[in-house]
């Protein structure tokens, strides 16, 4: 055997000089360069800070992906993960305390040691080296992490599904019941999928599009993930180890915001020491959580807190002789990255839909595309199998004394709403509930438990069905216009009805003539330089665009794209034009102010004029400001579109790709908000999917060494 491999290492020697010699321009090394691609784990960075990885195998990938996390949201990761951890009071102060509390409060760390314990061996080792990794990376760029940061250190394999947990469960799954996403309506994504049928080329095409804040847990990281047998191209929010939202030569998926109730919060009446459940007093379960706090002074205290549970779940507020325990579901469901994973590799629908089966991920729709021209829509979660009652029952309060309505068993994959190739051959999801995932509709709300999702449409989803609904042959440029587009659909509804009113009830005022005046002249949009809608979105957001009751028509499941139209009080949105035009002239604001000038980008010391809105307008461009009017009077956009692609399924893959506010957080990285430009602009980037693709474009090649990735010079 030793003499063979010799001879087939000569053979191999001989053949490469052969090569050589016949190539009188091809250098040794370009030569050398594919043979030692197959040998070598490679970190190849593009322009834009996208880590392309070459591993030679999947524990180097999940190495590698850990090292470039830690590259580019070190800082990030660390603070994030010490909230997770449940430990933040302990690094950084007691005003972290509560954060900790309702970590221990709900079991994580205990959850997360148990989690890894259940995982595959496969899915242990890809676990552990994605920790090593971000621990490698920071051993050797110790500089790069501040040194309250470095106190988080050394990062765990239980880290990680203490992170998943506390960023699934507490600001998505349970973010309102929690009281941990304080302007819900906000967070959201829109996506589509077009059947070959609808489609120019004959190509199926998606559209991924999350919306989240621009921060912390909800950042997301764009990746490229290339093994034997592998190449994924996507995003994952920060922290985690898979691919959350991607494609691979054969298929793809997106996630949004689902319309879905999976936890829950029950009421229960106390009485000597217990709670009442079924007429009679039931003891709670005590256990005891030790909660380090570091004092201004330096010095650590341990507290000790004693949390309850009751069988509905652990209580996270009491007050008088009430208390309130919230119920999660899926935890005993721990293998939500590893689901990720398996649908990242799948090479055609049935492998897909074998992933989704599991349904280990609790939350998220998800949309599909593939190559062959399949397209499919799944209302995924994990929605508890409940005794009764419907939508408005169950997002509420429940009643804690009756024990029938503790739930235990989830949907199964059968069970939740789903569809496949509709005839209208377009899929389309705005955060709307699963019934209008196309128009008409193909899923009946009646099909289902009435607590699955409520029956309703927004504006946003609206503006989305409509520019499939009017357009029979989609190009890929077409609907990458449709993705950037910022046209306004409340304007469409109301603002003749506005304009009637100010005739009746303008009164020969000149302030309300003029504002009207500059509304009928407006576009529509919400591009920086549309003048119009600074004045629209201060009047319609006095009035209230969520609110129905505005509205001359409410929304009609009948005609779901044309109402709500109209206004029920004239009268009062023309009061409302002139108090908001008012302010405006006290202010010395021109009501035909550019929306560039009003509404705007402030990231990392970059302020650049915005574009889009918040989707309550009906806008497919989202883009919000939490925190509302700075001090100098405009609005500072501080989330909405973060990770965006457009994908067709040709032959070979086509996408245009953008990070919004780059693909880092690290302070010293050129790539901390250099993407918002062309976020400014209404502009993508082409996505370097093909290794022949990315060579153009590489700044640093990284190979993997004995400890780590080192620059290859």
């Amino acid at each position: 055997m030793k003499n063979l491999v010799i001879l087939f290492t000569i053979i191999g020697l001989v053949s490469c000089s052969k090569r050589i010699s016949d190539t009188s321009n091809t250098t040794v090394d370009e030569v050398l360069a594919p043979l030692a691609t197959e040998r070598t784990t490679e970190i190849l960075w593009d322009e834009w800070g996208v880590p392309h990885i070459y591993a030679k195998n999947n524990a180097d990938l999940f190495y590698a992906s850990g090292w470039a996390q830690m590259h580019s949201h070190g800082n990030t990761i660390l603070r994030n993960y010490g909230h997770s951890r449940g430990e933040a009071a302990k690094y950084w102060g007691e005003e972290y305390l509560e954060n900790d509390m309702m970590v221990h409060s709900l079991n994580f760390p205990t959850i997360a040691a148990d989690w890894y314990e259940q995982q595959s061996l496969e899915f242990k080792t890809y676990t552990q080296k994605f920790v090593d990794g971000m621990n490698a990376y920071a051993r050797a760029n110790s500089g790069s992490i501040s040194a309250s940061n470095k106190l988080v250190f050394p990062i765990r394999k239980e880290d990680v599904f203490k992170h998943y947990l506390f960023v699934i469960y507490t600001r998505f799954i349970a973010g309102g019941e929690l009281g941990m996403v304080e302007n819900w309506e906000h967070t959201g994504s829109n996506t589509y999928a077009i059947g070959k049928e609808r489609s120019a080329s004959g190509n199926a095409m998606l559209v991924m599009n999350p919306h989240l804040p621009w921060n912390d847990e909800w950042l997301f990281y764009e990746m490229h993930y290339n093994a034997p047998g592998l190449n994924l191209y996507g995003a994952t929010l920060v922290g985690f180890p898979t691919l959350g939202i991607a494609f691979n030569e054969e298929l793809g998926w997106s996630h949004t915001n689902n319309t879905i109730d999976a936890a829950d919060v029950y009421e229960l009446q106390l009485k000597d020491g217990g709670y009442v459940l079924d007429g009679e007093v039931n003891s709670f379960k005590e256990r005891i959580a030790k909660i380090d706090v570091i004092s201004k002074n330096g010095e650590m205290e341990t507290r000790e807190v004693t949390i309850l549970e009751s069988l509905h779940g652990p209580i996270v507020k009491q007050d008088g002789d009430k208390a309130l325990a919230v119920r999660l579901p899926g935890l005993d469901r721990p293998h939500a990255s590893k689901q990720w994973w398996d649908m990242g590799k799948a090479k055609n629908f049935n492998q897909f839909e074998t992933a989704l089966k599991e349904v280990q991920i609790p939350f998220f729709n998800i949309m599909y595309a593939d190559k062959k021209g399949d397209i499919f829509y799944m209302f995924n979660g994990q929605v508890p199998v409940r005794p009764r009652g419907g939508w408005d029952m169950w997002s509420d309060i429940v009643d804690g004394t009756d024990s029938e309505l503790i739930w235990n068993d989830i949907h199964t994959y059968e069970d939740l709403p789903k569809l496949k190739n509709p005839p209208q051959s377009w899929l389309q999801n705005a955060n709307d509930p699963p019934w209008s995932s196309t128009i008409p509709q193909e899923l009946d709300p009646t099909d289902f438990p009435p607590y699955m999702s409520p029956v309703r449409m927004t504006f946003r989803p609206q503006i989305a069905a409509k520019k499939l609904v009017n357009d029979e042959s989609i190009t890929f440029d077409e609907l990458v216009d449709y993705k950037l587009s910022t046209d306004v659909e409340m304007a469409y509804r109301v603002l003749d009805d506005l304009h009637e009113a100010v005739k009746l009830y303008g009164g020969g005022n000149a302030l309300v003539m003029k504002a009207d005046s500059v509304l009928m002249a407006w576009d529509k949009k919400a591009d920086a330089t549309s003048k119009g809608m600074t004045l629209f979105y201060q009047w319609a957001h006095a009035l209230g665009p969520y609110n129905q009751s505005i509205y001359k028509d409410k929304w009609d499941i009948e005609n779901p794209l044309t109402t709500p139209d109209g206004l029920s009080d004239p009268l009062a949105a023309v009061k409302t034009l002139e108090a908001v035009a008012t302010q405006f002239q006290a202010r010395g604001v021109p009501l035909d102010l550019p929306w560039g000038f009003f509404y705007r980008i402030n990231y990392n010391s970059k302020d650049l004029p915005a574009n889009g809105a918040d989707g309550s307008v009906g806008i497919f461009r989202v883009a919000w400001s939490e925190a509302g009017p700075a001090e100098d009077g405009r609005m500072y956009i501080d989330g909405g579109d973060t990770w965006q692609a457009v994908i067709e399924f040709g032959e070979k893959v086509k996408a245009k790709v953008l990070m919004s506010y780059g693909n880092s957080t690290q302070k010293d990285s050129p790539h901390y908000g250099d993407q918002l430009e062309l976020f400014s602009k209404k502009e993508m980037r082409d996505c370097y999917y093909y290794r022949e693709d990315v060579e153009k474009h590489v700044k640093t090649r990284e190979v993997l060494g004995a400890k780590g990735f080192v620059i290859d010079l």
